[in-house]
């Protein structure tokens, strides 16, 4: 990877590290994003006890650590293995993929240009770090159309190219939230009362679906690209149905699908 960190890492941050040296009681390593060397007590290698340290880490493997404590005076950096847990270790090496994702993308401009990689990196970079903390947060908000490279200081040229490649290569993740509406009511035009109030969802600006299961439920999704939204048009349709729904001596409630 290109991308390097300034300064350390703080404290309970977690970091891709690459195995250097092991001794009989610790494991040394370098901080792939950092540039720095750390250290694993044997305690903090695995639960339990530790027969041979090398049964659980070797020279050259790459290995997802959790930041401990860090004396600036010495430099020194505590590490932990055995805290990182599959959810969190999945999380990160995702996370690198991406920037690595981001990297390409620039790589892809400079080779067409036949520009030095490294430098045209360090160009976009310079602009884009001062707000973000990679390349592919930014990337990211480009391809949605929140973000605007040129913007941010970098030349129109290079931004519009950029732009089209982003979008080529950065596909927005749709986060969607799906369940059940079950609707009830005993006055004599009901299924009006009913049918009235799903007029009204359909009417809800955002991308929404909705489709008669039958006995009174409707299974519902709501999508979008930014899961905040998602939660608030979903909020939005809920309180519109069950205040239809009442204000006609009618009930409705929502039930959200385990994802």
């Amino acid at each position: 990877m290109l991308y390097h960190k300034q300064g350390f890492p703080q404290d309970d941050e977690l970091v891709m590290c690459t195995v250097t040296n092991i001794h009989y009681h610790s494991v040394f390593v370098a901080l792939d994003e950092y540039g720095k060397t750390g250290m694993i007590h044997i305690s903090e290698v695995s639960p339990g006890r530790i027969r041979n340290i090398r049964d659980f880490v070797e020279e050259g493997k790459k290995v997802i650590c959790k930041v401990l404590r860090i004396n600036l005076e010495k430099g020194h950096i505590d590490l932990s293995l055995r805290r990182v847990n599959d959810h969190q270790r999945r999380q990160k090496v995702d996370q690198l993929k991406q920037e690595q994702v981001a990297e390409k993308i620039v790589e892809q401009y400079a080779k067409k240009h036949k520009l030095d990689v490294k430098k045209t990196y360090e160009e976009v970079g310079k602009q884009i770090f001062e707000k973000y903390d990679g390349l592919f947060p930014c990337f990211e908000e480009v391809s949605v159309g929140e973000t605007n490279l040129e913007n941010l200081g970098i030349a129109k040229e290079i931004a519009d190219e950029i732009t089209e490649l982003i979008q080529q290569r950065i596909k927005p993740e749709i986060f969607t939230i799906a369940g059940d509406f079950s609707t009830l009511s005993y006055e004599p035009n009901g299924a009006e009362i009913i049918k009235e109030a799903i007029k009204k969802v359909r009417k809800i600006e955002g991308a929404v679906a909705i489709k008669y299961k039958g006995g009174g439920v409707f299974h519902m999704e709501v999508a979008d690209t930014d899961p905040k939204k998602a939660e608030k048009m979903l909020e939005k349709i809920t309180e519109t149905v069950v205040s239809h729904m009442k204000d006609h001596n009618s009930e409705a409630a929502f039930v959200r699908q385990e994802s």
